[in-house]
């Protein structure tokens, strides 16, 4: 297997977001720390407590009131800040009888300027396929918090063996990485050349030439503040079939085919006269049915550019 990177270094710059799902939110399973203990504000001693008003409900009036919080976001520590593209999130620390934690805020753009009663919250921000959760706390006043994504970016693309290129159409990427249940899948059904925002780190790139059995995989780097370009090649062909009376012929219509691998399996059906398959290097048996005719033929398929292949019907 071949693969060819390029990296472009991109610190400051804000990548391209992309529009994907979310995973729903998780808590964490470590133990929530206890709440702090609510403050009174600076102006607090100043503000007239109403008749039957204990010092202990004057202050909790006064810390449940939402307070400015502005958030932003850099790619790294020293890189610029984010203009757009983000998806903000703030749920409670604490969570409910069924386990789950409420969300209290929400906002889709680059700085966000929210108002949350003080407190302490779980921050998590997406970009594209980058994310970051981590623990904020509201104070009374002003709060800003900025986070670092730690992010890079992928862009990738195929060709077979000899830099024959492939069209878009039959080229499928899909990303994973590693948790601890195992292979993860991040990206699926990811068409070439598209700019894919991602946390820092290894992943496993699965790239797919058609539906059949031409796969490549790699494992790839991305580093913070980094695009990296990335050629996963092949050792495919794309074939045309053809059932045919004499070499050369007009193709045959309504034929039925079907492909088998050396050990026998069925890896293709399709019916008309012009199918086309995408396969690996190796040896294949073709099959032709008309009728109750059934006419066949062995292949080699080798790496190149597209080829037809005909079945003569004049052969049982």
């Amino acid at each position: 297997m071949r693969v060819f990177l390029a990296t472009a270094l991109v610190l400051g710059l804000a990548f391209s977001a992309l529009p994907v799902a979310l995973p729903a939110f998780a808590q964490d399973n470590t133990e929530i720390p206890p709440l702090p203990r609510p403050r009174p504000d600076r102006d607090a001693a100043s503000t007239p407590t109403p008749p039957g008003t204990t010092a202990a409900d004057a202050i909790q009036q006064v810390t449940s009131v939402p307070q400015p919080v502005t958030l932003t976001a850099r790619i790294t520590e020293d890189g610029a800040v984010v203009p757009e593209g983000l998806t903000w999130r703030i749920f409670e620390n604490t969570a409910d009888a069924n386990g789950e934690v409420a969300l209290v805020a929400r906002a889709d753009t680059g700085t966000a300027n929210l108002e949350i009663p003080p407190g302490q919250y779980t921050l998590h921000v997406a970009y594209g396929n980058a994310q970051v959760t981590q623990e904020m706390s509201v104070a009374p006043g002003a709060n800003a918090v900025d986070v670092v994504l730690d992010a890079g970016a992928l862009r990738l693309n195929s060709a077979v063996t000899g830099d024959i290129a492939i069209s878009p159409a039959l080229l499928k990427f899909e990303i994973h990485t590693t948790a601890e249940n195992g292979e993860v899948l991040i990206v699926d059904n990811l068409p070439p050349n598209e700019v894919v925002t991602l946390n820092a780190g290894v992943y496993e790139v699965v790239s797919r030439f058609g539906a059949i059995n031409a796969v490549v995989r790699a494992d790839l780097r991305v580093e913070p503040g980094q695009l990296t370009d990335a050629t996963l090649y092949h050792h495919a062909s794309e074939i045309a079939l053809r059932l045919v009376s004499e070499a050369g012929g007009e193709a045959i219509a309504d034929v039925e085919w079907t492909i088998k691998s050396s050990d026998g399996t069925t890896i293709f059906t399709d019916r008309g006269a012009f199918p086309s398959a995408v396969l690996s290097e190796g040896e294949y048996l073709v099959l032709a049915k008309l009728g109750d005719q059934v006419y066949n033929r062995e292949i080699q398929v080798q790496s190149g550019g597209p080829r037809e292949i005909e079945v003569l019907s004049t052969i049982y």
